[in-house]
């Protein structure tokens, strides 16, 4: 029988497949669809210590092989997510939970992650320095090096959970800012977020998006997300979850092979709500095809690059 367990930051997973942050809300809207607890965990919707509307409408773009997107992080603030939004989620989901924590400062994140990390349900915090839809956050701490390595540390010296940084893959040089969250103290790492895009409308003679710019997602980023993650995983020691246009099966045992632990699965949540529910369901048969009888043990498992 194919074994689909994984264990992530030394929590083990029933399976290694996990709906990305922002593509299934905190959850319970999804248990209306299927029972949720068959996938591994989930990434709930980023929060930040204030509530936040998010960007203007028009706030998403079709594109072809994906979406963009310039939501900005709209969520009712932590205090609302502890006290509303996470007791609805206990009702229906049964497993440890990730919680995804964004923020305009060093200090912003350290509140947020301390607050969430006092909570039972959550199991890991994933410290999203990658956001590209926001001004004067986000993205701004996950494109330097030095910056990343501060919010790691700074938010290290209050979890009591694992912290994962969720990083950019809009650099140059990916592995420097991983490496460097590893030596502040990190325990996994998350990649990749969107790439930075942006549609202009040809009638109206103006961009798409109110944002101007948004972030692309789907499938037309699965190569790139790929190549990141074989070259981080190739870098550090520490567990990584792969993430980027990632809608089949075989898209999380090409993941794993590069590199990651466990997969994120972002906008196919969005074109088909039971995407993860039916990835799940499909691991065992494709395991059995492609000679898999483990999964933990192809981690790294395509080549020694």
């Amino acid at each position: 029988m194919a074994d689909t367990k994984v264990n992530l930051c030394g929590i083990e997973l029933d399976n290694p497949v996990i709906p990305a942050s922002g593509t299934f809300g905190f959850g319970y809207e999804f248990a209306e669809l299927y029972d949720i607890n068959v996938l591994g965990t989930f990434s709930f919707k980023g929060t930040t210590k204030e509530e936040r509307f998010g960007n203007p409408t028009p706030r998403i773009a079709e594109c072809p092989a994906g979406m963009l997107n310039a939501v900005g992080l709209q969520n009712p603030g932590v205090d609302r997510v502890i006290s509303e939004e996470l007791p609805k989620l206990a009702k229906v989901f049964h497993k440890p939970v990730m919680a995804n924590v964004s923020g305009f400062s060093v200090e912003d994140y350290v509140y947020t992650c301390e607050r969430l990390s006092e909570i039972d349900q959550v199991g890991w915090l994933e410290v999203n320095i990658s956001c590209p839809n926001v001004h004067g956050g986000g993205m701004a701490f996950g494109t330097s090096a030095e910056s990343a390595a501060e919010v790691t540390k700074a938010v290290k010296k209050v979890a009591k959970k694992p912290v994962i940084m969720k990083l950019s893959p809009n650099v140059t040089d990916i592995v420097s800012i991983a490496k460097a969250c590893e030596n502040a103290g990190a325990d996994g790492l998350s990649l990749v977020n969107t790439l930075l895009g942006m549609r202009i409308d040809l009638k109206k003679r103006k961009p798409v998006l109110a944002n101007v710019t948004g972030g692309y997602s789907g499938p037309g980023i699965f190569p790139i997300a790929l190549r990141m993650v074989w070259q981080v995983a190739n870098a550090v020691s520490i567990p990584v979850i792969g993430m980027g246009g990632v809608s089949r099966a075989e898209d999380v045992l090409e993941m794993m092979m590069a590199g990651a632990t466990a997969v994120e699965v972002g906008a196919a949540n969005l074109t088909d709500p039971f995407a993860c529910r039916n990835i799940v369901a499909e691991l065992p048969r494709v395991m059995v095809k492609y000679g898999i009888e483990k999964l933990s043990d192809i981690t790294k498992g395509a080549f020694n690059g």
